[in-house]
């Protein structure tokens, strides 16, 4: 770089425009801050910036290719700089440390700027501190887009922590999850939560007799009964197997009985339809409802609901018990 500086005006502005830190920059302003820049010869694999250790300098791509990793040099790289491009400046602006791992992706060939005569640059030339301006929005709005798609990665594993892949409803790590919120929003309010137990009767025979794609069709045709039946508020989950539970604020015990009669008999004797036809097997479902006492918590509710399901399957299944 130095020795290119002698030779005519022409081929300085057609060199330092190949490098986006000077594009546009009269090489006159600059030419005496040039001359204090080294050069460094970067190996392939060699890391030439690293989250924890300190940085006061801009490296400018002359010739190779630089890889940017996030977290671990082991990692795939988020982005890959060419030659022209620089690296290094957001830790001399922030005067912060690196916040990724730098590795030559080839033998790379760099200007060296240290951060004291950068400053002297964007004081010398207005393109120069344009031109550093637009590299840093840049980087701005890339670290924006990387922090987008990474909160929908975010947004996708919750989900589907929360979801049960057969019904689309949500799980039981999803009702443990909203359980404290909601007894919290009724106690406030000093409203009553019910939960209902729903199970599958005779859920074996599905399996057995038609095999577990017609067993999973019935989860589905359940699943998909029990959300026209219940209030946008009211939790509904498919709680494991064949068992289905309702968190219900603001529902009382007698209230919860008379909601699952007419649940019991929505279901009652349903086969389903064409595609989903479950042949001569028709779908009946058992019932526990249970009211949360004062002081009680998920567990003694469950346990209360998952006692009503047992009265109600002992005493013949395809009915509704507290």
């Amino acid at each position: 770089m130095q020795e290119a500086l002698a030779h005519n005006s022409d081929y300085k502005r057609s060199l330092l425009d190949s490098l986006r830190l000077f594009r546009g920059v009269c090489p006159d302003d600059i030419q005496e801050l040039l001359l204090q820049c080294d050069r460094r010869d970067l190996a392939a694999g060699e890391i030439l910036l690293s989250p924890g250790d300190t940085n006061e300098h801009v490296f400018i791509v002359l010739s190779g290719s630089l890889d940017v990793h996030v977290g671990s040099p082991d990692t795939p790289a988020l982005t890959t700089m060419e030659a022209g491009d620089c690296v290094g400046e957001m830790s001399i602006i922030e005067d912060r440390d690196p916040s990724a791992y730098v590795i030559g992706a080839e033998d790379t060939h760099l200007l060296v700027i240290h951060c004291s005569v950068l400053w002297d640059m964007v004081d010398a030339s207005h393109e120069f501190a344009k031109n550093l301006l637009v590299v840093l929005s840049e980087r701005v709005r890339s670290h924006n887009r990387v922090i987008a798609i990474n909160y929908g990665q975010l947004r996708k594993f919750e989900h589907h922590a929360t979801t049960d892949a057969l019904t689309s409803l949500a799980n039981r790590h999803a009702m443990e999850t909203a359980y404290p919120h909601l007894i919290t929003l009724c106690a406030s309010k000093d409203k009553p939560v019910s939960l209902m137990m729903i199970d599958v009767d005779n859920f074996k025979q599905f399996n057995d007799m038609l095999g577990h794609v017609a067993g999973d069709r019935a989860l589905s045709i359940v699943s998909k009964i029990l959300r026209q039946q219940f209030r946008t508020r009211d939790l509904l989950v498919r709680y494991g197997g064949d068992e289905f539970a309702v968190l219900m604020p603001d529902v009382k015990l007698s209230e919860a009985l008379t909601i699952g009669e007419r649940v019991r008999k929505a279901i009652s004797g349903e086969t389903g339809n064409g595609d989903d036809s479950l042949i001569q097997i028709p779908v009946r479902i058992s019932m526990g409802v249970a009211q949360l006492c004062p002081n009680g918590d998920l567990d003694s509710l469950l346990r209360d609901a998952d006692a009503a399901l047992y009265r109600a399957k002992h005493a013949g299944r395809d009915r509704v018990s507290d």
